[in-house]
């Protein structure tokens, strides 16, 4: 939503300020020249990335768009489950969460939130699974380390694509500019206004690409590097749960030491979350 908002506002000042001083919009119409920019710079995107990152990018970028699903209420939620978790092993035993493990969608401890994130869903199972065969906890959490840390990786993939891509837009605004001047150059019998014409149709290009590149590619970029961190957070405060059910640690110490791995933004106060837990028991 604010990155919706952040476009509305860099269009309107940019666009209110150029009418502002007597410009008309009409000159910026140049669908030439945006063919130009966005032609080169969706090849040079396409050939420098494998098609996995293609779509990762994609996605990543039309998720900036709609707000992040790692609110408090989600983290309530994650804190339940573990709570849950934490609270089924002390009472049936590491083998009780076989069944679990193999099909989560059918228990009540994962709640919609939890089983909506596949991604933290399977990060869990395949952890619990390693719990149960006795796995040393000091090997568990150093496994999980290498997880997130390839998750991590993973998620940089698609930012630092778009990066490029907005690193290189003002260029692309400059071959689209030194085009029309070449044009411009070819058109010279033409008389001044024409060619005053061509001029201002050329330079469009490089405004088109600083504008590109700083107003909106590079805001995305940032904004999903946000998100990443984000979950990453949401990743960290589940390896939190994990290994304090593989030490078999009470379940609300269990739910406090995950609360205190949630950013101070997100993290449900102390009170709220023993009547959440109360009321989710």
């Amino acid at each position: 939503m604010f990155v919706i908002i952040g476009y509305i506002i860099v269009i309107g000042s940019v666009l209110g300020g150029f009418i502002g001083a007597g410009g008309h919009v009409g000159v910026l119409v140049q669908p030439f020249e945006v063919i130009i920019i966005f032609g080169a710079a969706m090849g040079a995107f396409l050939s420098s990335n494998s098609m996995t990152v293609v779509k990762a990018t994609f996605s990543a970028a039309t998720g900036t768009l709609k707000s992040s699903k790692y609110d408090k209420a989600f983290y309530l939620e994650l804190l339940v489950c573990f709570f849950a978790l934490t609270n089924k092993t002390r009472k049936e035993g590491l083998l009780s969460l076989e069944e679990l493990i193999d099909n989560p969608e059918s228990s009540s401890i994962f709640t919609p939130k939890v089983l909506a994130d596949h991604h933290l869903l399977d990060f869990i199972c395949d952890n619990l699974r390693l719990i149960v065969t006795g796995v040393d906890v000091n090997q568990l959490e150093e496994i999980m380390d290498q997880e997130i840390e390839i998750h991590h990786e993973e998620g940089h993939a698609p930012i630092k694509s778009i990066q490029r891509i907005g690193d290189g837009m003002p260029a692309f605004g400059i071959v689209a500019a030194v085009m029309g001047v070449v044009h411009t150059m070819e058109s010279i019998s033409l008389p001044p206004a024409e060619l005053g014409k061509l001029i201002a149709a050329a330079l469009v290009g490089t405004f088109l690409g600083i504008l590109l590149a700083y107003g909106f590619i590079g805001p995305v970029a940032a904004a999903m590097e946000e998100r990443l961190e984000t979950e990453g957070n949401a990743f960290k405060c589940a390896q939190k749960g994990l290994l304090c059910c593989a030490k078999a640690i009470a379940p609300p110490m269990t739910a406090e030491y995950m609360r205190a791995m949630i950013t101070s933004d997100k993290r449900p106060g102390f009170t709220e979350l023993e009547e959440h837990l109360k009321a989710n028991k």
